[in-house]
């Protein structure tokens, strides 16, 4: 096999490759004997009868077609892991010349890694210490965590008085517009706690002041952009039901409140943890925003040509991770659009250019990966896609859910391997 490469503007390459005719006529055979699986020849097993029958059978042409199929897709593959060609996506094949007895020729296109020239990162890195950021954490800090505690162990009484901000209560509604029941607007038992802004607006604030048992009839108008366009701008006439009313009871912050918290001995051992647990969070925002901020100097000053696939594969898996947020607050995409008045399209647009950013921090991380030597080794994936998959019950219920196992790997390797670059510029 012969190969001639040559390179293209925007990390772009063009192959032409020619197959000897001795390893050509062996795809030919080869795909002969594939499509007589296929046909019923007196005389011969499936897969067994002559090319010249076979040939009279399903015509040359279609047996070229096979036979260039296979060839490309395995000599292609040859092709580029001989010449250690850091190929991307799929690459674009023409063929040049097909025929029995001649030599096969053809040509492919293919986005590859670019080159990619760094500045003196280590320098960049040093010059950025002195902005690092000590991380504190203050009185009235702890204070708010130990409070949203005290609030998270609320225990609700039954009261026999009206309801207010800040009480639990449940009740039955059923919305009305324009005189037909809304589906979507019935529910019995409704639980809520007033003031958290769980409904539409001005719906809490007509509940307050019922007592259990009694009933109110109100009307709300709906916001002009709500996201329900059949319900946007729409009066809507609302029949409730008060059915429980219940006031919190907040425990008392003290020593025992700490140890029925946890193995804690008293109160100061609570804030101490509660100190910690900040602490840490507050670390490693820190150290995401200087990490971030260093790949952007060292971006600025690094030049490499990013091939259109990689920034498309990267927009592609950005517009997925939008639809999966969408998703957790309960919308579609075509909800999200119209609530947004914007098309599809237009999203794609404007994340490109942070998928450009996406890809650049890719790239440079991979080269000083491979300027440092970093290397991840199999134990080092092995026990971080382990751990990752303690959240699963077990591998069935991992392939239930769908996990692409090697997928995960490639992707800790990565992780890892971005561990470790930071770890050295950070020393």
């Amino acid at each position: 096999m012969k190969v001639e490469i040559k390179k293209l503007p925007k990390s772009e390459i063009e192959l032409n490759i020619v197959v000897p005719v001795e390893e050509w006529n062996e795809f030919i055979n080869e795909a002969s004997q594939e499509l007589s699986r296929d046909l019923k020849i007196e005389g011969f097993r499936p897969g067994h009868a002559p090319q010249n029958m076979v040939e009279a059978r399903v015509g040359s042409a279609k047996i070229l077609e096979e036979a260039a199929e296979h060839c490309v897709r395995h000599l292609y593959v040859r092709a580029i892991t001989d010449n250690n060609i850091e190929a991307v996506g799929r690459p674009e094949i023409s063929v040049l010349k097909i025929a029995k007895d001649n030599p096969f020729e053809f040509k492919a296109r293919a986005a590859v890694l670019p080159e990619v020239v760094l500045p003196d990162y280590k320098k960049i890195a040093q010059d950025l210490k002195k902005e690092k950021k000590e991380v504190e954490v203050s009185d009235e800090e702890i204070a708010k965590s130990i409070e949203w505690l005290k609030k998270s162990r609320a225990k609700y009484i039954t009261v026999p008085r009206v309801c207010q901000i800040g009480d639990r209560v449940e009740i039955d509604f059923e919305g009305f517009c324009e005189g037909q029941a809304l589906k979507e607007l019935v529910s019995k038992n409704h639980p809520t706690i007033l003031g958290r802004g769980y409904f539409i607006p001005g719906f809490e604030e007509n509940l307050v002041g019922m007592k259990e048992g009694e009933e109110k009839q109100f009307n709300i108008k709906f916001p002009e952009d709500f996201e329900h366009k059949h319900l946007a701008g729409k009066s809507v006439e609302f029949k409730t039901k008060m059915n429980l009313v219940q006031e919190a009871e907040l425990p008392e912050i003290n020593d025992e409140f700490a140890k029925n918290l946890g193995d804690f001995a008293d109160l100061a051992a609570l804030r101490q943890s509660v100190k910690g647990g900040l602490l840490k969070e507050k670390e490693e925002q820190e150290k995401d925003r200087w990490r971030t901020k260093l790949i952007e100097e060292i971006a600025k000053k690094s030049k490499m040509e990013i091939p259109e696939i990689l920034i498309e594969g990267e927009k592609d898996r950005m517009s997925e991770e939008l639809k999966a947020r969408i998703g957790q607050v309960g919308l579609i995409l075509e909800e999200y659009l119209d609530k947004f008045k914007k098309t599809e399209a237009e999203i794609l647009s404007e994340l490109a250019p942070k998928a450009q950013e996406r890809v650049r921090s890719f790239l440079i991380l991979q080269e000083i990966a491979k300027q440092e030597k970093i290397e991840v080794s199999d134990e080092e994936i092995e026990r971080e896609v382990n751990y990752a998959l303690t959240r699963y019950k077990s591998a069935e219920h991992a392939q239930n859910q769908q996990v692409d196992i090697e997928q995960l790997k490639a992707y800790t390797k990565d992780i890892l391997k971005n561990q470790k670059v930071f770890q050295i510029l950070e020393n």
